[in-house]
């Protein structure tokens, strides 16, 4: 499908801080920071709003990888895909373990100073096995905002073919919830019918395999 022409460029809002009130917070020093300010919006016809409250998760490595590794097999592409316990889920009202227990892409954060790219090659030996080169990395889409109404995080989008390179044991992070992670390796057909399915509803996995599924 073409795109016939660019969409028009929004209205320019500008976000002013009239008040940062983070320090009175208590939800900082950890993985994520909390920032808590009154912001106050102006217009393009030069109209402000009132001062409203917001709060903004930040992260030290604020951007992500997404990662789509994968083998040819019998003339298919064949994924890697690696189970994953996400505390939020499990601490989310009416939810239990079989909740917080989800299979997705290895996916992971780039850390301060790092680049995506070398990144996503370092994930892929900690989450999967394959020691790949940063270089034979293929940034197949544009990166994209996930969660812009509370994070500034963008996701990038890279894939590997590894078809004939060994997998060894995956280093892991040192993180409790990372350990004892399964690995498995699925058609992509097999794993777009399971996100048509509701098999599979981790969004960046979906957005990560239909982009893929869209490259020769």
């Amino acid at each position: 499908m073409s795109v016939e022409s660019p969409l028009p460029a929004p209205p320019l809002v500008a976000l002013d801080v009239a008040r940062d009130r983070t320090p009175e917070s208590r939800a900082t020093g950890g993985f994520v920071n909390l920032r808590r300010v009154d912001l106050v919006a102006r217009y393009p016809d030069g109209s402000a709003s009132e001062a409203f409250a917001y709060d903004v998760v930040e992260r030290a490595g604020i951007d992500a990888v997404v990662l789509v590794v994968f083998e040819r097999v019998a003339g298919q592409r064949e994924i890697y895909v690696r189970s994953a316990v996400r505390a939020p889920l499990a601490l989310r009202a009416g939810c239990d373990a079989v909740d917080a227990s989800i299979w997705e892409l290895p996916a992971g954060i780039v850390d301060p100073g790092e680049s995506p790219r070398a990144a996503a090659a370092r994930e892929i030996e900690e989450e999967l096995g394959f020691d790949v080169s940063a270089e034979s990395l293929l940034e197949f889409a544009p990166w994209t905002w996930p969660a812009p109404s509370f994070i500034a995080e963008r996701q990038h989008f890279f894939c590997v073919d590894v078809t004939g390179t060994t997998r060894g044991t995956p280093s892991e992070d040192g993180s409790a919830l990372e350990r004892g992670a399964v690995v498995l390796r699925l058609t992509l057909a097999s794993l777009l019918e399971r996100c048509r399915a509701g098999g599979l509803r981790d969004a960046k996995t979906e957005l990560a395999l239909r982009r893929f599924a869209e490259l020769d």
